[in-house]
């Protein structure tokens, strides 16, 4: 395009304000509007909402005002999805990326049945043919930790098992509604817990499949597990408590089966402080790991800009939500430039990732 791509965004939260912040750095892209669903958000300069001051953009608060916008595409990151605006975006012919439990779309078919009685992906799919618009979605993990692991794979002659994992310390992430829906805090022998995590986490078993895909790998299942740390002490992270025996750190499996063997596999290795017991050793990193010949052992390490103080809670939270959205972000190239449908990780060119080195 001769122009920057028009972006309209949905959402102020903690991955929405920080995209609002790289936005005002990006000559291909244009912020023009952001949608808002609490009522006193609405009206809002976006810039104030995201702490840096005025940037010329008012928040809104209905889908019409998104459409009559015209943007080129749109960039959700809010915490759970919204179809039914999915739906009237895509057939309105506005592009969508995503970071809200979209990967494969088998998930939200599996777990989240529409109002309808009909398939998510098939309602989606059909918005995007009337519309002739494109849907995507991504993330860091699920999503580019997914990728990273199918392009280590590529001098590997024969695989026996790959397994992607996320090893971090989780307290960057400040939203207390996500950790009550996931259970950390209850006391750890809560019976509740594991079906928490897993509902919480399901959108992984998608990360499985994309890979399973992109390998033309059939899997027969893919299955769920998970350890629970208890905490050892009292602890307080000023945004969040955790009671001594209540949940702190969790190790996560989601493993895709062939005839009885995980062939690949998706790991969470979480934890909110490092006082729990079992106690992982976190490795504030990602990781692939490839069983085969050859076997191959990757680390993605995630490291801030010099000057930047991680001792300051603020930054430390800056650089998780910031690998969370800038992977949808840097994408939005290639989706505006697709044809329509549902995308997923695997139909995304590396090329697509252009653009970013300051001239």
């Amino acid at each position: 395009m001769n122009r920057p791509i028009r972006v309209f965004q949905v959402a102020t939260g903690n991955v929405g304000r920080e995209m609002i912040k790289r936005l005002q750095h990006r000559d291909d892209l244009q912020l023009i509007g952001v949608h808002c669903y609490s009522p006193d958000k609405i009206g809002r300069d976006v810039g104030e909402l995201a702490g840096i001051g005025p940037i010329g953009v008012r928040a809104t608060g209905t889908v019409e005002e998104i459409i009559a916008a015209r943007p080129d595409v749109l960039t959700f990151h809010g915490v759970f999805p919204d179809e039914d605006l999915y739906v009237k975006v895509l057939e309105a012919g506005i592009n969508i990326v995503t970071t809200a439990d979209w990967i494969t779309g088998w998930h939200r078919d599996t777990n989240h049945p529409h109002p309808s009685g009909r398939p998510v992906t098939q309602l989606l799919a059909e918005a995007c043919e009337r519309g002739g618009s494109t849907f995507y979605g991504t993330g860091m993990n699920p999503g580019l930790n997914q990728i990273l692991g199918v392009v280590c794979s590529a001098d590997v002659a024969e695989i026996e098992n790959i397994t992607t994992i996320e090893s971090v310390d989780v307290s960057c992430h400040h939203s207390r509604d996500t950790w009550i829906e996931v259970g950390y805090g209850l006391p750890v022998d809560d019976p509740d817990i594991p079906a928490k995590l897993e509902k919480f986490t399901r959108v992984f078993a998608d990360s499985v499949l994309m890979m399973a895909d992109c390998f033309d790998l059939e899997l027969d299942e893919v299955t769920f597990s998970a350890e629970l740390g208890a905490c050892t002490k009292d602890v307080d992270l000023g945004w969040y408590r955790l009671p001594k025996g209540s949940l702190g750190g969790s190790y996560i499996k989601y493993q895709g089966m062939v005839d009885g063997v995980p062939r690949i596999e998706t790991h969470l290795e979480w934890q909110m402080t490092p006082h729990t017991d079992p106690h992982w050793n976190i490795k504030g990193c990602y990781i692939t790991r490839i069983q085969g010949d050859p076997c191959v052992y990757n680390k993605h390490m995630i490291i801030p800009k010099p000057g930047v103080d991680l001792s300051d809670p603020d930054a430390f939270a800056s650089i998780g939500m910031t690998v969370t959205g800038l992977p949808a972000l840097n994408a939005i190239a290639s989706v505006v430039a697709a044809p329509p449908g549902l995308l997923t990780s695997a139909d995304v060119p590396l090329r697509g990732f252009a653009g970013r080195f300051r001239r």
